[in-house]
């Protein structure tokens, strides 16, 4: 009976990886196609499309596309620019919405269930209804720079961080984890006189690995993908970010082996961030070992 149940498990697992393997082969088929394509040139990578060559190293393969591609466009700047931009808004609205998510499950204040459903609420809203009043506001705010106090946020790296900030799925998100914690930490921490600044600090933030991974992902990944907002707000070419970047290879000629190449290029530091945030993912989670 017992050789039995194993054999059933151990054939539901055999199961469970191959259609984990299918899934996986799905997702890296338009990579492979796009890394692939990257290194033919224009007419072997449309006549391969036809074929499983399109996947396959095959053919004319040299880097005269990534050449190209950085004479026609300055790629390095906009891949600069977004992943400063990402970075800094990632770190920015891990600590603004943590910092809500911690008054919003631990502190008592009158018009907290409110505030946080209207917050929640935001989620349902399209940002295209807001981004022209928002570019009507931005466009008439002062800012502090180094040549004195200036009119308009537009065309800044600011303008693409401020109103990006705060978000209602990054605060739900804390505040489902912050209410699955031991409610035992907290009182013991204020027992011992830890002041609410300490236990955010050193008692709760520690504990949110897993969460702070999940939402520093969602959060990079759309801030990186921008392009509605920094297409309207952003004119000059030292702020713009890789998708803006992207119509230079609209222009004039298209040559789709130079596209797949800059593709290649800016898919480079969001697979490099999930893989460091897939592994401080991981090692957090081994490492918490605090069950509610």
């Amino acid at each position: 009976m017992a050789a039995i149940t194993q054999d059933n498990h151990g054939l539901r697992l055999a199961v469970r990886y191959v259609v984990l393997t299918l899934i996986a082969v799905i997702f890296i088929f338009p990579l492979l196609f796009m890394v692939m394509s990257s290194f033919k040139p224009d007419l072997q990578l449309l006549r391969d499309t036809s074929s499983l060559r399109a996947f396959l190293p095959v053919g004319d393969l040299s880097l005269d596309n990534y050449y190209d591609a950085f004479r026609r466009a300055p790629i390095g700047l906009f891949v600069f620019n977004s992943v400063l931009v990402t970075g800094v808004t990632v770190l920015l609205s891990l600590f603004f919405c943590s910092l809500a998510a911690f008054s919003f499950v631990y502190l008592n204040w009158k018009g907290r269930d409110l505030a946080l459903t209207i917050i929640i609420a935001t989620l349902i809203i399209p940002f295209e209804t807001i981004a022209i009043p928002l570019l009507l506001f931005v466009s008439k705010l002062p800012w502090i720079g180094l040549e004195g106090i200036e009119f308009g946020w537009l065309d800044s790296y600011h303008v693409q961080i401020i109103p990006w900030i705060a978000d209602g799925l990054t605060v739900f998100l804390f505040v489902q984890y912050f209410k699955d914690l031991p409610s035992e930490l907290i009182e013991a921490s204020r027992v011992e006189g830890a002041s609410w600044w300490q236990i955010y600090r050193k008692v709760v933030m520690p504990l949110a690995g897993p969460v702070i991974a999940t939402a520093a992902i969602l959060k990079f990944l759309v801030m990186y993908n921008q392009y509605l907002w920094p297409l309207i707000v952003v004119q000059q070419e030292t702020y713009r970010p890789v998708l803006v970047g992207l119509q230079y290879f609209f222009q004039l000629s298209i040559t789709w082996g130079e596209i797949m190449a800059y593709l290649t290029i800016i898919t480079v530091p969001v697979l490099a961030f999930y893989l460091v945030l897939q592994r401080a993912f991981i090692a957090s989670i081994a490492s918490t070992g605090v069950k509610g």
